[in-house]
């Protein structure tokens, strides 16, 4: 099975045809889509231009859209690094208890659904990379009482999700399913109080 590097060299191979430079791009996702992989390739459709149906897209497009997932898998990269040498560090003075960053890291481990969004069609406006370390900061300082991407409060629990996590805090601006870790428990009372709130005005 060829790897992410391998994918993107066929992406960019101007010998090969565009249905087949398309493909190796959505094959890309299979290795990295941080929203998800229907999510993510909707998202680099819109700020490439490409239509996402579109069998037959301009190779510059596929270009820009495999350069802006390339350049978020290598903050992903750096990140995991990073991570690698501190656990090392940890276990080498005796921490072994893992904590909630080892947690969240561990259920994203190879950058698919790191940040997953509950629609394919609804994400955060930002660049990839600029998403990811604007979580990886949020989770590295601390918990906060908004989304780490685009400072909304407005959160709702919801527990309908169809993949990892089954259930979670969902950002009502960007999308996204807000790693637990990353809110107070203030926030996380008050997306369950909305969430049930909204429920009951519903019935």
């Amino acid at each position: 099975m060829a790897g992410f590097r391998a994918l993107a060299r066929e992406v960019r191979n101007p010998r090969n045809t565009i249905a087949l430079r398309r493909t190796s791009l959505r094959k890309c996702l299979e290795r990295f889509a941080p929203y998800g992989h229907r999510a993510t390739w909707h998202h680099l459709c819109a700020l490439a231009g490409l239509a996402p149906d579109d069998r037959a897209p301009d190779p510059a497009l596929l270009i820009a859209a495999l350069t802006e997932l390339e350049e978020a898998r290598a903050v992903w990269l750096a990140y995991e690094a990073s991570f690698a040498d501190r656990r090392k560090r940890e276990k080498h003075d005796g921490i072994r208890q893992p904590s909630a960053l080892d947690d969240w890291h561990r259920n994203t481990w190879g950058g698919c659904d790191i940040v997953p969004c509950v629609s394919p069609t609804v994400f955060p406006a930002p660049r990839l990379a600029d998403v990811l370390r604007r979580v990886i900061s949020a989770m590295e300082a601390g918990p906060g009482d908004a989304c780490p991407v685009c400072s909304q409060e407005r959160l709702e629990w919801r527990c309908d999700l169809e993949r990892y996590p089954m259930e979670g805090p969902v950002c009502a601006d960007c999308g996204i399913v807000v790693p637990v870790p990353a809110l107070s428990r203030g926030a996380l009372i008050a997306a369950r109080r909305r969430a049930f709130a909204d429920r009951y005005a519903a019935v």
